[in-house]
C-alpha cells in the first residue's frame, strides 16, 4: 500500500487516494488546495439547480460534479454531464472517497440490484472505503451538533435577553423549531456513538440508528417550510446596524466560526438533504454479507422518503404563494379563495365550454387539486382575466366523449369531454379542445388531479390556515406595491460581478421550477388586435 503525505495535515497517510480524516472539505480553501495539488475532486448535488444562464451549470439532486476550481467561496467552477460552468457551492457536498468515477450518481448506483462495489479491489480496500464514509457521517454529525448548540446558546439565548429588540413572534419566525431539532439530534448522535466501532469503523452498524429515529426526522419539515420566512425577516432586520452588530457580537461571544447567522440557519436545511447521499455512499461500500447491509438499505430508503416529503411540502408552499399571486390578479373574484381547498395547479389552457341549449363560451380553465376554475379574457386587455366560476372536482366526474353528434346538446362535438355530477350523473357542461393532443393532455391532467388528492390524503399533506392566509396577504401587498421581493442572500456569481446592480441575481434556496413554468404558460398570449377594431377602440378611448 502506498504511503503519501496528506495535503491537509502534512502527516503520512496510508494512501493518497483516501482523504485524511482531518481534511475538512467543507472549507473552500481546503478544497481548492486539494485541487491545486493535482487531485480530482468530485461533489454530489444536494438539490436541483435549474438555471437559464449559459454560464451556470444545471444539475439534479444526486448528480456527481467534477470540481475544477474552488477559489471562490460561494461559486465553484466544475464539469457536469455535458458542460463546464459555474455552480453554487452550497448546493453540493464533496465526496469523501474521491477516487470514484463521476459517471454515476449516488442514486443510480444505490438503485442497482447489486449495490456492492463492482471493482476488483481487495477486501482491505473496500473496508477502508467504508471506514471513510462511516467516519465522515460521525464527524459531520458532531460538527452539526456544535452548530445547533451555537445557534441555541449563542443566538436564541441572547435574543431572549433583549425583549426590546425581539418579540417572541420574531424569534419563532427566525429560528422556527430549531431547539426541538437540537434536542432530537443529540439523541440521534448518542445512538450513533453506541453503534460506532472505534477500533474497526467499517464494522459499525449505524443503519439501525436511522430506522430507530425514522419518524423523528419529520421534525425538519416545519423548519424547511418556514426557512424562507426566516431569511426574509433576517434580511429586514439586517438593514439596521443595531441588529447587524448584535448578531455579530453573539457570534464572537460564543466563539463561533466566521459564518453569518443566515449561514448557520441554512445548515439544518442542508443536513436533511445530506443523509440520503451519505447513506447511498455507505450502501455502495457495504457488502451483502455485512451485518449492517439490511439496516443501511432500509435506512437509505427511509431517509429518501423523508427528504422527498420535506421537499414536496416545501414545493407545495411555493406553489401556494404562486396561486395567491395568480388569484389576486383575477378581476371580479367571487367566493372563497382557491387556497382554502387547493395548493397546486395541475394544468391550464383554453377550452370551449358548452352548457344547456348548446350555448358556447370561450374560457380559460385552471385545474387545481379539488377545483376547476374558469375565467374570461378581457375584451380589450387580453392579458387580463375575469372570474366566471369554479367546479368542485370532488363532486364531478369526467367522461371521454367520442367525436360525433351529441343528441342532448344538438351539436356535433370534436375533441370533447363531458363533466357531470358524481352522485346524480346530472350534466354539468361539455368541454371542447382544439386538437386531439390537447384533449389527451386534459384527460391525463384530470386523472393526475384525482391521484394527487389521493396521495395528499395518504401522506397527510396539509397547508396550515395561517400559511394560506399569509400567502394571500403577501400577494395583495405585492399587487398594491407595498411589498418588495426578498430573496435568500448569496454572493453574486463571478460571471455576473461586473453587471449593473439592478441586474445582479441572488442565489435562492432551490425551488421547483415546473410549477412556475405552468403559471407562465397559463398567461393568455398577447395578440395583435384586428386593425379596424383596434383603431375604433383607440379613437373612442381618446374621445372619452
Amino acid at each position: 500500500m502506498v504511503v503519501g503525505v496528506c495535503v491537509s495535515c502534512t502527516q503520512p497517510c496510508e494512501s493518497t487516494m483516501f482523504v485524511c480524516k482531518m481534511f475538512d472539505f467543507s472549507s473552500a480553501q481546503q478544497t481548492s488546495l486539494w485541487i491545486r495539488s493535482g487531485h480530482t475532486v468530485y461533489a454530489e448535488a444536494l438539490w436541483d439547480h435549474v438555471t437559464m444562464e449559459e454560464q451556470e451549470l444545471a444539475f439534479k439532486a444526486g448528480d456527481v460534479i467534477c470540481v475544477l476550481d474552488a477559489a471562490h467561496t460561494d461559486w465553484w467552477w466544475g464539469k457536469g454531464s455535458d458542460r463546464v460552468a459555474w455552480f453554487p457551492s452550497s448546493f453540493v457536498r464533496v465526496r469523501v472517497n474521491q477516487e470514484d468515477s463521476s459517471a454515476e450518481s449516488v442514486e443510480s448506483v444505490a438503485d442497482q440490484e447489486d449495490p456492492t462495489p463492482r471493482d476488483t479491489h481487495s477486501a482491505e480496500h473496500r473496508e477502508q472505503m467504508r471506514t471513510n464514509v462511516v467516519q465522515e457521517i460521525m464527524n459531520t454529525e458532531r460538527i452539526y451538533i456544535k452548530h445547533l448548540k451555537d445557534i441555541c446558546e449563542g443566538y436564541i439565548r441572547q435574543c431572549r435577553k433583549h425583549p426590546e429588540m425581539f418579540t417572541e413572534l420574531q424569534l419563532k419566525t427566525i429560528f422556527s423549531n430549531i431547539e426541538d431539532i437540537y434536542k432530537f439530534q443529540r439523541q440521534f448522535l448518542r445512538d450513533l456513538e453506541k453503534k460506532y466501532n472505534k477500533c474497526q469503523p467499517h464494522l459499525s452498524e449505524i443503519g439501525s440508528c436511522f430506522l430507530l429515529q425514522g419518524e423523528g426526522f419529520s421534525i425538519y419539515s416545519e423548519y424547511c417550510n418556514t426557512h424562507p420566512a426566516a431569511c426574509a425577516e433576517l434580511h429586514r432586520l439586517m438593514k439596521s446596524g443595531r441588529y447587524k452588530h448584535f448578531f455579530e457580537a453573539c457570534r464572537l461571544l460564543q466563539q463561533m466560526i466566521d459564518i453569518s447567522i443566515a449561514g448557520f440557519l441554512l445548515t439544518a436545511v442542508q443536513k436533511i438533504c445530506k443523509y440520503p447521499l451519505q447513506l447511498g455512499e455507505l450502501l455502495k461500500y457495504t457488502p451483502k454479507d455485512h451485518s449492517d447491509f439490511i439496516g443501511v438499505s432500509e435506512a437509505y430508503e427511509a431517509m429518501k422518503n423523508v427528504a422527498s416529503l420535506i421537499n414536496e411540502r416545501k414545493r407545495r408552499l411555493e406553489s401556494v404563494d404562486a396561486i395567491a399571486h395568480w388569484q389576486v390578479a383575477i378581476l371580479h373574484w367571487q367566493g372563497p379563495d382557491v387556497l382554502e381547498r387547493s395548493s397546486e395547479l395541475i394544468h391550464s389552457g383554453e377550452l370551449t365550454r358548452i352548457i344547456r341549449q348548446g350555448k358556447m363560451q370561450q374560457r380559460s380553465f385552471f385545474l387545481f387539486d379539488h377545483q376547476l376554475v374558469f375565467c374570461k379574457k378581457d375584451v380589450l386587455r387580453r392579458d387580463l382575466l375575469h372570474y366566471r366560476g369554479l367546479l368542485d372536482m370532488d363532486q364531478t366526474e369526467v367522461v371521454d366523449v367520442p367525436d360525433g353528434r351529441d343528441p342532448d346538446l344538438g351539436l356535433t362535438l370534436r375533441n370533447a369531454l363531458r363533466l357531470r355530477h358524481a352522485s346524480t350523473l346530472e350534466f354539468v357542461c361539455a368541454l371542447c379542445c382544439r386538437k386531439a393532443q390537447d384533449k389527451q393532455r386534459w384527460l391525463e391532467a384530470f386523472a393526475k388531479e384525482r391521484q394527487r388528492v389521493k396521495e395528499d390524503q395518504e401522506m397527510g399533506m396539509e397547508i396550515s390556515e395561517e400559511q394560506r392566509k399569509q400567502a394571500i396577504v403577501n400577494a395583495r401587498r405585492a399587487k398594491n406595491g407595498k411589498a418588495k421581493s426578498i430573496s435568500y442572500s448569496g454572493s453574486v456569481p463571478p460571471h455576473q460581478q461586473n453587471l449593473h446592480p439592478l441586474h445582479q441575481r441572488h442565489i435562492t434556496i432551490p425551488t421547483s421550477v415546473p410549477q412556475q413554468q405552468v403559471f407562465t404558460l397559463a398567461e393568455p398570449p398577447k395578440r395583435k388586435p384586428y386593425h379596424l377594431l383596434h383603431s375604433i377602440a383607440r379613437n373612442t378611448f381618446f374621445r372619452k
